[in-house]
């Protein structure tokens, strides 16, 4: 049995389905609210649904885990409540490590880009002390998935107890399907379809550097299935552990994704510039490009989805069908 924290979330719904697909037994670990977030696990049998707060009780009756993977988080960039970020994004993923290490139970993360800031110390994926030391996060958000970072460096270089294996995934700007209940998280590809779908012009924020045009902030945008093809891997390599970012190695421009949507949708691009929400000045990453090195060092050679691709295929498989749920 496979247990995964924010199963029934965006990256966690579609390792779900993958997972799903080979047979697998998956615990899923989340809450459904009130809304259509349950639609994200519909399509697929799953052992259970297990809120967040049972999670100690269940491991206590010793359940068979294949191993645990964690990609429940608040992952709202915008997020003021340091107490609740801090309880489920550090001392969560903490009492899970520790967990795991007692039990032999490999255990992967998912960490964030969030955690390389305005990129200004590059987006490099040492895992050593110094280099997390860097750092600087631009939010809450960063700073808590960079402090549970920095914590399991201080824990492998103490030598304290650890999982047989062990990930932390940064993974960069991800779009796919079922990110319908993200409301303002989900990613700009999401939000522009919406946009355009309901007869307006797609809008992105103006620049406020000189030296970046408007449209051309840059981001490394990856699809979902890159994601979960980089943990289906770690998982059928066993020998494998580290901190890895999770990306598609080229960054885009913001104009370059929406283009490719309206291409997708076979229409001629309307854009319109606005000026940035006064809650993201100087908290905008202006780009970010992940350096996937260190992860085919470990030998995942496995290509990733094309911008322009990725988009066609979220635009016309997914959100233009009756049912846009994987």
């Amino acid at each position: 049995m496979y247990l995964v924290t924010g199963g029934a979330g965006f990256i966690g719904s579609n390792l779900v389905a993958a997972l799903a697909a080979r047979g697998e037994e998956v615990m899923v670990v989340d809450r459904l609210g009130s809304g259509d977030k349950w639609r994200n696990l519909a399509k697929h049998g799953i052992a259970g649904l297990l809120p967040p707060e049972e999670i100690e009780d269940f491991w206590a009756a010793e359940p068979p885990v294949t191993a645990v993977l964690h990609m429940g988080a608040i992952s709202a960039t915008t997020e003021t409540d340091g107490d609740l970020v801090a309880a489920t994004n550090l001392t969560l993923p903490l009492w899970l490590w520790s967990a795991c290490a007692a039990r032999g139970v490999p255990f992967l993360y998912a960490s964030s880009a969030a955690t390389y800031g305005d990129g200004a110390q590059g987006f490099d994926d040492d895992a050593s002390p110094a280099a997390l030391a860097r750092l600087r996060p631009l939010n809450l958000y960063g700073w808590s998935k960079l402090a549970f970072d920095r914590r399991v460096a201080q824990m492998l270089e103490r030598g304290a107890p650890r999982p047989p294996q062990w990930a932390g995934l940064r993974f960069f700007n991800v779009y796919g399907p079922n990110e319908a209940h993200k409301g303002r998280m989900a990613s700009v590809l999401f939000h522009k379809f919406r946009q355009v779908m309901a007869g307006e012009p797609a809008t992105l924020f103006r620049s406020d550097r000189a030296d970046i045009a408007d449209g051309q902030q840059m981001r490394d945008f990856v699809h979902v299935d890159d994601c979960v093809a980089v943990m289906l891997w770690l998982l059928e390599n066993p020998q494998v552990s580290g901190l890895f970012n999770v990306g598609s190695g080229r960054a885009r421009s913001f104009l370059d994704l929406v283009q490719a949507m309206f291409a997708a949708l076979g229409r001629e691009p309307d854009i319109r510039f606005i000026d940035m929400p006064a809650d993201l000045r100087g908290k905008y990453q202006y780009f970010t490009e992940a350096p996937l090195d260190r992860l085919r060092a470990a030998g995942f050679n496995a290509q990733t989805t094309p911008l322009e691709e990725g988009v066609r295929r979220t635009v016309q498989d997914v959100l233009m069908t009756e049912d846009p749920y994987r």
